[in-house]
């Protein structure tokens, strides 16, 4: 099957790109069905920010360690009542 090159319009800057020939037959040997929605550079910015790259920094919560009674940090919203570790306890008691 011969390819073409298209134009296509980005879902998320609304700038033009082409889908070139090549990677269209790219598309297709990965099974790829859907024609990409972004140009590269969104794309490459959203790989970014996916992988924690480019200022998207994880937001920490300051907790107190449920075994030893330090301060800490954990990424994730501490739920009421469930206790919390340091990463020292914590791998200890996954020592276990």
């Amino acid at each position: 099957m011969a390819f073409e090159d298209r134009t296509l319009e980005c879902l998320a800057c609304g700038a033009e790109f082409t889908f070139s020939s090549g990677e269209q037959e790219f598309f297709q040997e990965r099974g790829l069905a859907n024609d990409p929605v972004r140009c590269p550079s969104c794309r490459a910015a959203r790989r970014r920010t996916r992988a924690g790259v480019g200022g998207n920094v994880r937001q920490m919560h300051a907790v107190v360690c449920a075994e030893c009674g330090v301060d800490t940090e954990v990424p994730f919203e501490p739920k009421l009542g469930t206790p919390v570790y340091c990463s020292d306890c914590f791998a200890v008691a996954g020592s276990k």
